[in-house]
Order: structure tokens, then C-alpha cells, then sequence
């Protein structure tokens, strides 16, 4: 399957302007026969706090949601998009998977809000595990902060084969976002899909540094400083192939994470001196 990475110059809180950039992207993702395009984090509106007026509705309910399933069914390729949801006084921060039928296959909500850029004062947590099937494609799902949290990836890869990373993440944090990415494609054993925004956000640079990394840590194609599409075949038997060969999973010791996780382990202090035997 040939997937694509669509890198933005998201114009901040402009729905209108950004439907343009996308409908552009599609139209080039369509003649180069892109079977799924990836779309950055929140990808009409920007790293918006202002819900009062980027918000939208359920999925039923949502105009950029209809709006998006009218285009993969007008181009033939299946998208996955980020926008912004209503949840009582807060909002959340979702990635969509859409159909080349023009169906909604999947909803992610944002398990881990940015609260070191107030994100968790304005958006609510996710509290579900997404996992979408495409073709051959089992696609975990995943947006920006969620990459620190490994234990995530984790969870998702006891199926998937492929994960997606959409995200809004500044340059100054670059060397972060590469070392992440590919340490989440080596731990799981899995094709990690980053696509990032790129362009200026007030004083901050995006560089984008958009990616597709292999699930042995190797970057197959990467975009920066500039709008625009990238795209390579997946082939998943690379996935069954490694997994089978170099049982890594097989060596987890979930239980005994879970234990540590939640018991409280004794330090060993060299001030203490029980072990003196003088």
C-alpha cells in the first residue's frame, strides 16, 4: 500500500484557507496514486485554544468531517485528518481515519493533552485504545505528546503494524521528535508514520521533519522546510517477517511492568548500613 505524508503551512484558525491547501494536496496525492494520505495534528485550525469558535461537533454532527469524506470519495484515497471535538466545557483533539468510500472508519481522542503548553487546561483526555484496518494495514493511532508515553505504542503494536504520529511539534524540539519516532519503530517493530506541520506559529518554527520510519529504526523518506507530499510502499510482510525472526515481544515481562508500575520499590542506599557485618 503507498502512503503519503501531506506537510502544511497550517494558516492559523482558517478553516477556509487550510480546505484549499488540503483539496491542492489531494489532487496530488490522487495523480501519484497515494492510497492513504496523512494529514498533520488539528489540521484545519492550527494548536487552537480558541474552542469557542474552531469547535466542532460529534462525528455526525462535524462540517469539516462531511467535508473531508466528500473529498476522499472525489479523489479515491483514504485520509486521516486531525480536528477539533466538543466535550462538555472542553474540547478534543482527535485524528479521523476516512475511507476512499467517503466513510468514517475511526476516531482517536488525544490520550495525553500538552500540559506544558496549557493544551490540558482547554482539551480533554481520550481514554480509548484505536486500532483501524486498511487492506492489510492494521493502523494504530496516535497524535504529537502521545509519543513520549511508550507504553502506548506498546499497546497498540500487540496488533498493529503500522502507527500514525500526527502532530503540531516545534523545531527547537527536532532532535527530540527523530529520536522518538525512531525508537518507537524499533521497540514495537512496526512502520512509525510522523507527519508534522511546517511554517512559523508566532516566534515558534516548525521544520516539519515529516517521516516514515521502517521497523528497524531506518527513516525511508522524510520532507523538512517545506509544504508538500512525500509517499513510499509499505510492505507489512516486512513487519510479520521481523517479528517472527527477532521475537522481542515474546520477551516482554508485562505483568512484572505493571507490578513495578504500581508497587513502591525500595531504594538501596549506601548510607544505610544494614549490610555492615563488622
Amino acid at each position: 500500500m503507498r502512503i503519503g505524508l501531506a506537510q502544511m503551512d497550517i494558516i492559523f484558525e482558517d478553516k477556509h484557507l487550510n480546505m484549499l491547501k488540503v483539496e491542492n494536496l489531494l489532487k496530488d496525492a490522487n495523480k501519484d496514486s497515494i492510497d492513504l494520505l496523512v494529514f498533520p495534528e488539528l489540521t484545519l485550525t492550527g494548536f487552537s485554544m480558541n474552542l469557542k469558535d474552531m469547535i466542532e461537533g460529534s462525528l455526525v454532527d462535524s462540517p469539516s468531517i462531511a467535508w473531508f469524506c466528500t473529498k476522499a470519495l472525489e479523489y479515491n484515497i483514504n485520509i486521516a485528518f486531525g480536528y477539533i471535538e466538543i466535550c462538555g466545557d472542553k474540547g478534543l483533539n482527535n485524528l479521523v481515519i476516512i475511507s476512499k468510500h467517503g466513510t468514517v472508519l475511526s476516531k482517536y481522542s488525544k490520550i495525553h493533552p500538552f500540559s506544558y503548553g496549557n493544551e490540558s487546561k482547554y482539551y480533554k483526555g481520550g481514554d480509548e485504545f484505536i486500532l483501524t484496518r486498511l487492506g492489510d494495514l492494521i493502523i494504530g493511532s496516535t497524535i504529537c505528546y502521545d509519543l513520549r508515553f511508550p507504553e502506548l505504542y506498546q499497546i497498540l503494536s500487540k496488533k498493529a503494524n503500522i502507527i500514525l504520529v500526527i502532530a503540531n511539534w516545534p523545531h527547537k524540539r527536532k532532535d527530540a521528535w527523530i529520536t522518538l519516532l525512531k525508537a518507537r519503530a524499533i521497540e514495537n517493530q512496526c512502520y512509525i508514520v510522523g507527519v508534522n506541520k511546517v511554517g512559523m506559529f508566532g516566534n515558534t518554527y516548525y521544520s516539519g521533519d515529516s517521516m516514515i520510519i521502517d521497523p528497524l529504526g531506518n527513516i525511508i523518506t522524510s520532507l523538512s522546510d517545506s509544504e508538500g507530499i512525500i509517499y513510499t510502499n509499505i510492505n507489512i510482510k516486512e513487519v510479520d517477517g521481523l517479528r517472527k525472526s527477532f521475537t522481542v515481544k515474546e520477551d516482554r515481562k508485562n505483568l512484572l511492568y505493571i507490578k513495578g508500575l504500581t508497587s513502591n520499590i525500595p531504594i538501596k542506599d549506601e548510607r544505610e548500613d544494614s549490610n555492615d557485618i563488622s
